[in-house]
């Protein structure tokens, strides 16, 4: 992209499988025009944690090899501080939490398969997870996170950002001692 060539960055789901998130961040930064705005919505934060908690609780056994890495996973503060060092201006992050039911692991991991969520890591394992694992796994899932109908809990992160190319028309920090107010007198109790 040219710099400076765009007034809008929308991105709706997709930086969850980048690569190089600061790298793209910093493309998108450049390729705004001064006062132009990225919005964007992506998976992550507490993100399956469900999941990540029954591959993780197997007992011995399913230590014996090591955990595998399965995803990654930005946290909501990252990804401010990712807008930030990519020199965004006004940077925003929010997140809102979906709870998702399934009848069981397995129906998930169907989902997950068929969105193309799944496991992108170049340090993954390359030998298929064993059957045994597998069924552990998702005892434990029905163990611990299932609801009293016997469906279960999948837990999904969907962090929202947005952040502006620098203009000087936009809100700027005062100089540090030039507040006309004290914000101890602002916040002491009164009597």
């Amino acid at each position: 992209m040219q710099p400076e060539s765009l007034d809008l960055v929308v991105s709706a789901l997709a930086f969850q499988f980048v690569n190089d998130l600061p790298g793209v961040l910093a493309q998108i930064r450049r390729a705004l025009k001064p006062d132009g705005l990225l919005l964007a919505a992506m998976i992550g934060g507490e993100t399956l944690t469900e999941l990540r908690q029954s591959f993780c609780g197997g007992g011995s056994r399913m230590r014996r090899r090591g955990l595998a890495p399965r995803r990654a996973v930005a946290d909501l503060r990252d990804v401010g501080a990712l807008l930030q060092r990519a020199g965004f201006a006004l940077p925003v992050t929010d997140v809102d939490r979906v709870v998702v039911r399934y009848t069981d692991a397995f129906a998930l991991m169907q989902d997950l398969r068929r969105m193309g969520a799944t496991n992108i890591l170049r340090e993954r394992r390359r030998t298929p997870t064993r059957r045994a694992t597998m069924l552990r796994m998702a005892q434990i899932y029905g163990e611990r996170f299932a609801d009293p109908d016997g469906r279960i809990r999948a837990t999904f992160d969907v962090i929202w950002l947005s952040g502006w190319a620098p203009h000087e028309s936009q809100q700027q920090p005062l100089r540090p001692g030039s507040a006309k107010a004290s914000l101890a007198e602002a916040v002491k109790k009164p009597k």
